[in-house]
């Protein structure tokens, strides 16, 4: 329930940030003319586009997915058929490789910005090429884990284990489909600089927020999240 609750605060501090640069408190009955204000250098901010604001909802109800199967995690750890399973070393070459392809894809994302199509080329191919390897790596420890006895139906801890890593896995492999297209049509030469300026953004936000749902989980993998909750908990009772 802790879980619930701290990922419910979360959102609702995302969606109270994105609504406050809406101009919600703004009395339109009240103002004449173009329906945007300057900004701070005098230009006219830009509308979210619909697909942007699209791929945010996504992402919530993911979040609300992942924090749900969190939640189970904590409450079936409390059962006492519940044995705990090691955590492959792979597993963090598998992390540093995804926090590199997120990287990569905030680079490509400034490149897009200004326009530097031949720097723009080669972030784009490294941030989909460490994606690749991070999902290499997680059917390897799946196969190391599964050489070593620890099976799917053998503990319930083996069972979440598999389910939320190929969950997280399933949705970044729905990322690189999109991350692929984009850069294919980095190399050609009749894109619009706008649409892949924007299809580079959408990219780069998607990986962070995969990235961050799976630090999430290998913390929970680790144990570390079992100390920070009990940390929570302590400070609210």
């Amino acid at each position: 329930m802790n879980v619930i609750l701290l990922f419910l605060a979360a959102i609702a501090a995302i969606i109270i940030w994105w609504l406050s640069g809406q101009r919600l408190t703004s009395k339109p009955w009240l103002e004449t003319g173009s329906v945007q204000l300057p900004d701070q250098h005098g230009t006219e901010r830009p509308p979210v586009p619909a697909v942007k604001i699209g791929l945010f909802v996504f992402l919530g109800v993911v979040g609300a997915l992942f924090s749900l199967a969190v939640s189970a995690y904590f409450m079936r750890a409390a059962s006492a058929d519940w044995w705990g399973m090691p955590v492959p070393r792979l597993l963090w070459v598998n992390t540093a490789a995804l926090a590199l392809s997120s990287a990569s894809l905030q680079w490509a994302k400034r490149e897009a910005q200004h326009g530097r199509m031949e720097s723009l080329r080669p972030a784009l191919v490294t941030g989909l090429a460490l994606a690749v390897f991070f999902l290499a790596g997680q059917i390897q420890a799946w196969r190391e884990l599964t050489a070593a006895g620890y099976v799917l139906v053998d503990n319930p801890a083996n069972s979440f284990f598999y389910m939320l890593t190929g969950l997280h896995g399933l949705h970044i492999l729905g990322g690189l489909a999109v991350l692929t297209h984009t850069t294919v049509r980095a190399f050609s030469t009749e894109v619009a600089p706008d649409r892949l300026r924007l299809s580079v953004d959408l990219s780069a936000i998607y990986s962070h927020f995969m990235f961050a749902v799976w630090l999430l989980l290998f913390a929970l993998f680790a144990g570390w999240a079992n100390d920070f909750v009990d940390l929570c908990r302590t400070l609210l009772n």
